[in-house]
């Protein structure tokens, strides 16, 4: 059952549970364009995973409320303001694809007392990275859109509302423009009934009230990410395969030297939609390597500097004593919020 819950700026924000109740929490953030609906792993798989699944519709999808001018860093606050209200104080987070940016600004603004791990399937390096060619391998439409991103916002939107019009016509449009650039593997995945299934109900979700989740999450890509890979404290897993067109593995790689610590999979033969395969791997993995303890060096780095600024204020009905946002990016974050 979907729940609403309220953001601390007023926002409207929609979320989805799965599996286990009792299990180990793990945020799932989706992909661009995507939605709080998945795909995720059956309920019977995560009961036995010992998983709690928790996916929000970001900002403009779905049932929840446009955050216009967002940044990427700004899903740390919506992740924290879910696991606040859900009364999570240890939990793990997963980005797929076009949630793999959102995922880091988890790993870089969470205090690392709450935020035991990050895993990122198939994402995104930020488009100023230095020495990475970032279209590289990059299919001519996502190309295409990320340029038109870069280039000013009247000319994505144009587009991106065009899309998003025939999208939800016909949600299938969207998966048979995408087959056209598609590796072999990524179509072996597509043409399974079921996940097509899942693929295009996620889709009409996302997209139902318009396309500005989608228009956001591209402009967000394309502009300054509101942290840096290298503040990053907590374990990060990247996946990628090496035939992905959508997100190239260059991306991944070029992450891996700049994340401390990260641990990166390249898999052979298998490609962007590769991701919704391997994530019940990922999500055991995560849970796993929740109860190993932390050397002390990690621990202490990742938490929020005594006298910085701490986010959203005191108060504002939050548990006291479990840390939120680290270091000097807390307080930017309400300074960088866009209005409806």
């Amino acid at each position: 059952m979907t729940q609403v819950i309220g953001a601390s700026d007023g926002r409207r924000v929609a979320v989805d549970s799965y599996g286990d109740p009792n299990g180990f929490p793990v945020f799932l953030l989706h992909g661009t364009p995507g939605s709080r609906t998945g795909p995720v792993p059956r309920p019977p798989l995560l009961y036995r995973l010992g998983v709690r699944l928790i996916s929000y519709d970001r900002p403009g999808y779905g049932d929840s409320d446009r955050h216009k001018g967002r940044s990427v860093a700004g899903a740390a606050s919506d992740v924290l303001d879910i696991a606040d209200q859900f009364g999570l104080d240890e939990f793990s987070v997963v980005g797929r694809s076009g949630g793999g940016p959102h995922a880091l600004a988890c790993a870089a603004l969470i205090d690392s007392r709450r935020l035991r791990n990050v895993a990122v399937l198939v994402g995104l390096a930020p488009s100023d990275a230095e020495g990475l060619d970032w279209f590289e391998g990059m299919t001519d439409s996502n190309t295409n859109e990320y340029e038109m991103a870069a280039a000013g916002d009247d000319a994505v939107v144009a587009d991106l509302t065009r899309r998003a019009e025939e999208i939800r016509r016909n949600p299938d449009s969207l998966l048979s423009a995408l087959e056209t650039e598609m590796s072999e593997a990524d179509r072996r995945i597509v043409s399974d009934v079921g996940i097509r299934r899942r693929l295009l109900e996620t889709y009409r979700e996302a997209l139902k009230f318009g396309p500005y989740g989608w228009i956001d999450d591209v402009l967000a890509f394309r502009f300054a990410w509101g942290f840096d890979l290298g503040e990053i404290t907590v374990p990060v897993l990247l996946w990628h395969g090496d035939e992905d067109v959508f997100s190239p593995p260059k991306h991944s790689i070029w992450m891996a030297s700049q994340i401390p610590g990260a641990t990166i999979e390249l898999q052979r033969g298998a490609a962007h939609f590769g991701a919704m395969e391997i994530l019940p791997q990922v999500l055991a993995r995560l849970k796993t390597d929740s109860v190993q303890p932390r050397s002390l060096g990690r621990a202490a780095s990742g938490r929020k500097p005594a006298g910085r600024a701490s986010g959203r204020g005191a108060g504002g009905g939050r548990p006291r004593g479990r840390g939120r946002l680290r270091g000097r990016r807390a307080a930017a974050l309400d300074g960088a919020k866009g209005s409806e």
